[in-house]
């Protein structure tokens, strides 16, 4: 198979911006990265756009109208995948809402043949095990302490695809179970919690190494008392989750975060209406309005997910929080791929796979390359 030579006016590698710039691929990698003049004719070039990886979604429940906790979350999960490549999301993973452990037992296993396969990158438990005063969009009947018997009944369940579990250290056993969460190779983060400073900073030398969706659904900050939010944003150690939409933070606490010791990463933390209809939706078992671009609770108001994707992330952070394009784009891939330990993306570096997005001079999606094929181009050549 012949290489494809795409060039750019801007191509963001993890050393440098390259203006202009080039990558070639080919047989599904990158072949080579290169700044200036392309070594040959391209055969897709980009003079206003910029080339980047494609984006890497660490935690998102749905979209175009699915979920990942339906009744067939396999099946649910293609249709997810495909609405966000759409937005240059080329790898996802399967965030699962609290439910019953015997739910969670069996999306875990139906999601972990799609791991697997390679269609998802791993899935991300947000639930059971969180505050019932923090609990968020999840129901509070099927919230439970983390038990030993139910971690392992679900980290077996999943064949080592679970990549991620978020937890409150403050419930009985809490520290424990970040400890057993890590040692089966998955991230423990912490969130939906109450915990203070001290406690979160515990988490951390426990193994936490993830905050999830930092200063949503957790202490507040307080000048004498600090909550969780300090602890994670202080440590060069941490991954800090943004959704970076202009519902869930202010646009200067995403300029704040994306410039802390804390490594962020953009998240959608979007459910079953992005990329679809507003209305009434379910998640798991609350009703939640989608209205003017938001998703809230109508029991009580409370935030629900988000609408968001990728790349209005990326674009809402550039444009609104004052965050230089290529820290916004590390943000969306090479972080995130760095948190769950994703080596073969997140990045452009020859050997890596050609996942690839192409924004255009107003960082909208211009083109989307997965495994080296074209999956959306506008304007190419």
């Amino acid at each position: 198979m012949s290489p494809t030579l795409i060039s750019a006016a801007r191509v963001i590698t993890p050393e440098a911006v390259l203006e202009p710039g080039w990558v070639e691929v080919r047989s599904g990698r990158i072949s080579a990265v290169g700044g200036g003049t392309p070594p040959r004719e391209p055969d897709a070039s980009y003079p206003d756009g910029t080339l980047a990886p494609g984006f890497i979604d660490a935690h998102i429940h749905g979209g175009g109208g699915f979920s990942f906790n339906d009744a067939d979350p396999a099946a649910a999960a293609v249709k997810i995948a495909a609405v966000h490549r759409e937005h240059g999301t080329t790898t996802l993973m399967a965030s699962l809402v609290t439910a019953s452990l015997a739910h969670l037992e069996s999306a875990v296993g139906a999601l972990a043949e799609l791991v697997e396969d390679g269609v998802l990158a791993g899935i991300h438990l947000e639930g059971p095990w969180l505050s019932p005063y923090h609990r968020g969009a999840h129901t509070k009947s099927l919230l439970r302490t983390p038990d030993p018997a139910s971690i392992d009944r679900l980290m077996l369940a999943g064949r080592g695809t679970i990549r991620m579990v978020t937890i409150a250290p403050e419930l009985e056993g809490g520290l424990a179970a970040i400890r057993q969460i890590t040692g089966y190779g998955a991230v423990a983060a912490i969130g939906h919690t109450g915990a203070d400073y001290d406690l979160a900073r515990q988490a951390i030398a426990a193994g936490a190494t993830a905050g999830t969706h930092v200063f949503n659904a957790m202490r507040s900050l307080h000048h004498r008392e600090p909550g969780p939010a300090l602890a994670l944003l202080e440590d060069p150690a941490v991954f800090a989750e943004v959704i970076a939409d202009g519902v869930h933070l202010h646009p200067s606490l995403v300029r704040f975060i994306s410039g802390s010791p804390a490594r962020a990463v953009f998240v959608t933390d979007a459910m079953a209406a992005a990329c679809a209809h507003e209305g009434t939706y379910d998640l798991g078992g609350l009703e939640v309005r989608v209205a003017d671009g938001e998703a809230r609770l109508v029991s009580n108001g409370a935030i629900a997910g988000s609408i968001l994707t990728l790349d209005a992330a990326v674009r809402h952070a550039v444009r609104h929080a004052g965050v230089p394009l290529a820290d916004a784009v590390r943000a969306a891939t090479q972080n995130p791929a760095d948190m769950l330990g994703l080596s073969d993306v997140g990045r452009l570096e020859p050997g890596l796979r050609a996942d690839l997005v192409v924004l255009s001079e107003d960082l909208g999606v211009a083109a989307v390359m997965k495994s080296g094929e074209w999956c959306r181009s506008e304007a190419a050549g």
